[in-house]
């Protein structure tokens, strides 16, 4: 992992240091009450799983959190053995394996525990197994109506030896949005699924349901676990709710690219894709590196706004798979020149929120595509 800036196409930097400080700052919000777990599905939303979980762990969180198996699987392969829940499993999925690297597994209907029990059977161990209730989100975790089968037949493979059950737990649909009557209702309906399955004999090790926008507002939530994905990484949720500056945390990418070409450009002179752009006088046009392969959004097209230069630019025209342009307006820059996308916001260049306004998204995902053919590079590491 480099700490020195090497020539690249494009370049997605990665401050291990400010990861380490947000979670530092997040187990203070949830100090003494809670734990925190570092969700690093998707790579970690996009800034490398391995380096951000390891960074995490020495930071003081304990748990870590991964969507698919073999993102959960890949982190036991690098050596990282710190608990680990894994929550997206379909079937057929690597349940043994599961169990073997000795992952909490989320379980939340009938077939996803006969799969479990199946593969415990098989290797002769025990299953971590967590119970994940739908309280209101609609989407994963078993709803209400089924939730005592669910319940009972965990306790029975429990009382057979083939599973433990470690968690219960469940997730909200609306944390981003403050005062949005569906938390009370999902507190209150997984309060009332964990006193359940508690009453009727389980004795789970972490009880969770807060994500990173109830970490940040809503402690009643905060159980005996957070899940800190986006806030981790220098994000904050939802501008409604606050700035990562509001909350003590540090934006950990900037996205940058080499300027490839500049070029003198007469008026009237149509720019990229289908001429949706057209220099309205005599110009310099600056061409960076970075399209819609690399996680640039095409949706941006117009918008997307660009620090070359010492100003912010607006994208030109189109973006394309590959590359984009930006009208420097007469100024004459040399290729090489830096060209800066997004970034913590100090030097006066756009954040990863200014581009999820500009393409009408959030900015979960303007940091999670950022393609693979982005090399990361790894500071303060």
């Amino acid at each position: 992992m480099s700490e020195t800036p090497q020539p690249l196409r494009a370049r997605a930097e990665i401050d291990l240091g400010a990861l380490r400080a947000n979670v530092r700052a997040l187990r203070a919000r949830v100090a003494p009450h809670a734990q925190v777990m570092a969700v690093v599905k998707a790579d970690a939303y996009g800034h490398g799983a391995v380096p951000c979980a390891r960074a995490a762990l020495e930071a003081g969180a304990t748990w870590l959190g991964t969507a698919t198996p073999h993102e959960a699987l890949a982190l036991r392969a690098a050596g990282i053995d710190a608990p680990l829940l894994c929550w997206l499993w379909t079937p057929g999925d690597p349940w043994r394996q599961g169990i073997e690297a000795g992952l909490d597994m989320s379980v939340s209907g009938r077939w996803a525990l006969d799969e479990v029990i199946g593969a415990a059977r098989e290797s002769g161990g025990t299953a971590r197994v967590q119970l994940k209730a739908d309280t209101g989100l609609g989407r994963n975790g078993c709803p209400p109506a089924d939730w005592p089968r669910l319940v009972g037949e965990a306790l029975k493979a429990q009382a057979d030896g083939l599973v433990r059950i470690t968690g219960v737990w469940s997730h909200l649909a609306c944390a981003d949005e403050p005062g949005h009557p569906s938390i009370a209702a999902q507190l209150e309906a997984f309060q009332e699924m964990l006193g359940y399955a508690e009453r009727a004999g389980a004795e789970p090790e972490v009880r969770h349901l807060a994500n990173s926008p109830a970490t940040l507002t809503l402690p009643e939530t905060y159980f005996d676990l957070v899940r800190t994905g986006v806030a981790m990484y220098g994000i904050s949720p939802s501008p409604e709710i606050g700035t990562p500056a509001d909350f003590g945390l540090r934006p950990v990418m900037r996205l940058s690219g080499s300027v490839a070409l500049v070029k003198r450009a007469p008026a009237g002179h149509g720019v990229s894709y289908g001429h949706h752009y057209v220099t309205s006088r005599d110009t310099t046009l600056g061409l960076v590196p970075l399209g819609y392969a690399d996680g640039v959004p095409r949706h941006a097209s117009g918008r997307g706004p660009v620090l070359v230069g010492g100003r912010v630019r607006t994208v030109a025209g189109r973006v394309a798979m590959d590359q984009f342009v930006v009208d420097l307006e007469g100024d004459e820059l040399e290729p090489g020149a830096e060209a800066v996308l997004f970034g913590p916001g100090d030097e006066g260049e756009p954040t990863a929120e200014d581009w999820a306004r500009a393409a009408d998204t959030i900015a979960y995902e303007i940091v999670t595509r950022v393609g693979s053919r982005v090399p990361r590079v790894y500071r303060n590491a």
